[in-house]
């Protein structure tokens, strides 16, 4: 098992490992890094790390897939001394690249980490001062908060809330995409929790909001972290619709299209081989999110659900 601490400076950030026996050795390990920061100055020292460069991180192609390149502390020390950007790609033989525009594409242990440690780089770019005193904050060495000198409030990395739903009218599930999805992708419907609201109250409003219609039977499912736009907990729900009420009726203000989709094209869509920039050149009818991304999952457990139900019958 392995344990990933992070330090974050101003304009790169370190991201470090240790293998580790357990879950709670991880843990008490991982408090420790966070709360001490002679114990992770000393991590520093024999820990791997991850590069960016204004949230960026620094990725190697590989055919469809992107690696990520770890250093040691010497490594990058001297990247950082002697090196420009271009001249660290040229010596790294990787790119900076947006990780919105290779997500896909990354090893899911590394998707994690680097979706952490740039939500954690993001926050710190943005709450450099004091929301009461206007002074600086200082963070420590973790980067795990911030603290303010004058008043000693401490600030924590927070995360936004967003429901992400699928709705089945018991035969069909609904599908949704935005206009800046890749044609032919279609999603789970999702939206932001307001203040105020719990999980199914969130799910009933964005369904409405978004399809006008009505769901009941919500179900939690999962979650997972997710980095855009700023950092997001997707907390995964399946709900079904009121008997005689499917019609949809899209907002356009939200989305580009919405419309049932049947177990068949579903499954279809699911068997379909290739890599996700592979299927989105191809002229298929539905292109689903990949393994990666939580909607992908929960409309594959709506299907292997769906498959009993008919076996059972």
């Amino acid at each position: 098992m392995s344990l990933y601490c992070g330090t974050f400076f101003r304009r790169k950030s370190f991201w470090c490992y240790r293998l580790l026996s357990t879950y709670v050795t991880k843990t008490r390990y991982l408090f420790e890094l966070k709360e001490d920061d002679e114990a992770c100055r000393r991590a520093q020292q024999t820990g791997a790390f991850y590069l960016f460069h204004d949230l960026d991180p620094l990725l190697q192609a590989s055919g469809h897939r992107y690696l990520v390149p770890r250093l040691s502390r010497a490594e990058l020390e001297g990247l950082l001394a002697s090196l420009p950007k271009s001249e660290m790609e040229a010596e790294l033989r990787g790119s900076f690249i947006k990780l919105r525009q290779a997500v896909f594409q990354l090893d899911s242990m590394d998707s994690s980490l680097l979706f952490t440690a740039q939500a954690l780089l993001r926050w710190h770019d943005g709450h450099q001062f004091c929301s009461k005193s206007g002074r600086p904050t200082k963070k420590n060495m973790a980067g795990s908060k911030r603290v303010c000198p004058s008043n000693k409030i401490i600030y924590y990395p927070q995360m936004a809330p967003v429901v992400i739903t699928l709705v089945s009218d018991g035969a069909r599930c609904l599908l949704a995409r935005q206009s800046s999805f890749p044609k032919g992708l279609y999603s789970a419907l999702a939206g932001f929790c307001d203040i105020g609201e719990n999980v199914e109250e969130a799910v009933q409003r964005e369904v409405a909001e978004e399809v006008g219609l009505e769901v009941e039977n919500i179900q939690y499912f999962e979650s997972q972290h997710w980095p855009f736009p700023n950092s997001s907990l997707m907390i995964a729900c399946h709900a079904t619709v009121k008997p005689g009420h499917t019609e949809i009726r899209v907002n356009v203000r939200e989305l580009e299209a919405a419309a049932w989709f049947g177990l068949d094209e579903v499954a279809a869509a699911l068997r379909r081989k290739g890599s996700f920039t592979q299927q989105q050149s191809e002229a298929s009818p539905l292109l689903l999110p990949p393994k990666l991304a939580i909607a992908h999952h929960m409309i594959k457990k709506w299907v292997e659900k769906q498959n009993c139900s008919s076996m059972a019958a």
